[in-house]
Parts: C-alpha cells; sequence; structure tokens
C-alpha cells in the first residue's frame, strides 16, 4: 500500500510499504477515506523536535494521526466492530477501560499510544493498524456526503482540541472569550465557545479569509493587532478588564504571554498549542490575579461522542476548516501549501 513518510526537514514522500496485518487479538484494519495534515505535523516538517545532532531522522517515519475509514479486519477480542463499519479514529489510540479513560483522559491510556511510531502505521495511507481497536475507534452512520465526511474527520483532532481549549478555559453560557490564533484549531475554538454558549467570542487574527469563517463560526469582533497592541485592544472591548476566558492555540511564549495579558483577574485560560517554550510567562500576574491556566493535549476519544450528535444533526460544520482537497499522491503539495499559508487545513483523499 502507499503511505506518507518523513524522510527530514521539508522531505515527505509517498512510498510503498506493507500492508498492515493484525498484530494483536485488539487490532482492526482500517481503510482510509479521509485524512488530513495537521497543524502540529508541520514542526517535525519544519525540522522542529528532531534532536540537536540529528538533522534528518534515522529512518523514514510515518505521519499523519487524523483518519476517517472502513473496517476491513478485526483481530478475534474486538466484538463492536465488523467489516464495513464506518469509524472515525481520535488522533491517539486507548484502550477506554483503564483508571485514565475512564477518567476521560484517554491521552494517557496506560495501554495506548500515538499514530506513526513504535511500529504503528501513520493515518496519511491508504490503510492503518488500529490497536485497541474496540476501545478507540468510533462508530459513525454510513453514507455520509463530503461536506459531512470533512465534518467528522475534524473530530478525530482539531475540532476536539478546539473545544478542549473552550473546555478548558471555562467557558460557558455568557461567557467573553478571547481566542488567540486564526489557524485551524483556533477557528475550531471559535465554533466551540458558540456552541458553550458564549456570549462575545473575540478572536485575534489578520489573515481576513480566516477571520471571515470565524466570524461565520460565530466571532463577534476581530483583533488584528499583537503583543501589547492587541493586549490594550482586548482590554479596550472588555471595559479594561480582560475577558473570563482565553483560549491559547498557537504554542508560542509570545502568545501565552498575550493570554496572560488578555485575561481577567479570576479567568482562565485553556491552553492548547503544542508549546514551543520552556517555561510559562508572568508567574507573578496570574498568581496575584488568580488565574487559571489549564488544557494541554485534548483527550479526543472522551469528546467525540459528546460533539457528534451536533456534527452528524447540521447543528455545526467545522469541517468549514478544510479549504484544500489533494489525492494522497500530493500530499507533499499539502504540507507545502500549509507551511507557506497558502492552505489553512488540507484534507486528504487516499
Amino acid at each position: 500500500m502507499k503511505a506518507t513518510l518523513l524522510h527530514g526537514p521539508e522531505d515527505i514522500r509517498v512510498e510503498e510499504v506493507p500492508d498492515p496485518a493484525l498484530h494483536a487479538s485488539t487490532d482492526a484494519i482500517v481503510r482510509v477515506t479521509h485524512a488530513c495534515i495537521c497543524g502540529s505535523d508541520l514542526w517535525p516538517y519544519r525540522g522542529i523536535g528532531l534532536t540537536p545532532d540529528q538533522e534528518t531522522p534515522s529512518e523514514p517515519q510515518r505521519i499523519g494521526h487524523e483518519f476517517l475509514g472502513v473496517v476491513e479486519e478485526t483481530g478475534s477480542d474486538v466484538d463492536s466492530l465488523s467489516k464495513g463499519d464506518v469509524v472515525v479514529a481520535p488522533f491517539t489510540f486507548s484502550d477506554d477501560n483503564c483508571e485514565f479513560c475512564r477518567e476521560g483522559l484517554h491521552t494517557s491510556c496506560v495501554n495506548g499510544g500515538g499514530w506513526g511510531a513504535a511500529g504503528v502505521d501513520g493515518g496519511q495511507g491508504e490503510a492503518v493498524r488500529v490497536p485497541q481497536a474496540e476501545g478507540t475507534l468510533v462508530k459513525l452512520p454510513g453514507g455520509s456526503d463530503e461536506a459531512l465526511s470533512a465534518s467528522l474527520l475534524t473530530l478525530s483532532d482539531v475540532f476536539s482540541t478546539g473545544h478542549h481549549a473552550a473546555v478548558s478555559a471555562s467557558v460557558g453560557l455568557e461567557s467573553t472569550v478571547v481566542v488567540i490564533g486564526d489557524g485551524a484549531v483556533g477557528l475550531s475554538g471559535v465554533l466551540a465557545s458558540n456552541r458553550l454558549g458564549a456570549d462575545r467570542v473575540i478572536i485575534m487574527g489578520r489573515h481576513p479569509q480566516r477571520t471571515d469563517l470565524a466570524k461565520r463560526f460565530g466571532a463577534t469582533d476581530v483583533v488584528p493587532e499583537r503583543g501589547a497592541e492587541g493586549v490594550e485592544r482586548i482590554r479596550e472591548l472588555t471595559g479594561g478588564h480582560g475577558a473570563s476566558s482565553v483560549l491559547e492555540c498557537v504554542g508560542t511564549a509570545d502568545s501565552l504571554s498575550t493570554a496572560i495579558g488578555a485575561v481577567r483577574a479570576g479567568g482562565s485560560i485553556g491552553r492548547v498549542g503544542a508549546p514551543t517554550y520552556e517555561n510559562i510567562p508572568r508567574p507573578a500576574e496570574t498568581f496575584l490575579g488568580n488565574v487559571t491556566i489549564s488544557g494541554g493535549v485534548a483527550p479526543a476519544r472522551n469528546y467525540i461522542p459528546k460533539l457528534l450528535p451536533d456534527v452528524l444533526e447540521g447543528r455545526i460544520q467545522p469541517g468549514l476548516v478544510f479549504d484544500r482537497t489533494l489525492g494522497l499522491d500530493d500530499v507533499a503539495e499539502g504540507y507545502r501549501a500549509m507551511h507557506e499559508r497558502e492552505a489553512l487545513k488540507v484534507l486528504i483523499r487516499p
């Protein structure tokens, strides 16, 4: 079969690899129908995260962690899934039964792991061996059209991550929310905040095509300024006090510092941007202001069943974040386009 492999910085290739096979009785084989490129995929693509003395991976690495597909085969201990089932896979696999999973923290599953590592297939390929299949995969109705399939795919990661940011920032009825970042996660955070009943949602972004989509998702205000100017503008819009909930969806020290400047005393920051900083800035300010900083990697498997009905019934359309669709053979172009900010989020059709 064909699969996407990372050979080194800005070196993505689609190559023939062995077809997946069952390794354990809890595995399933899923034929991928829809996959996509995540903003976090761009970090290794850019060479960030490699060890300092290693310019390229020691061997090509599978990549991709968001996919929909059809079950082709199941292990003998998989009872709830059958050949032909349409499924969505969260961006980590988990058994849905350990103490962490039972608490809704599937990303810390004692039997879990990530796609594309330790002999597990990546999601950007024609098929995937799914470990812990019964605990990982969520069954979907078959026969979805392309628009609905795109929205269902966002449950795998990006919309679940935006929802996690909103939940971590304690967004609720009549909340005033600031979303930092107009990428796909930030836009998902806008939609999630609106879904949770926020009264006002301010997005900090400067790309009109993206902020226009944010308005469709429920943003009430757009702040293009950054840094101190952006914080000043947020304060002006919030009566000088700042917002009760701030979603940090970028992952840099500057964006987190902006979040701290934008939050009101007693407010909450939900950070879901993969951190590129070593220390949380402005600790005295958050301490004195009783600011809660929460968030982290989103437990998508916990959220999918909760978010699924609104997607299936058309109340929300998170799939609008996809602005380009490519075949698997053209996945390298998708990486280039997202890296160069020519595309917001690329959907891949194997």
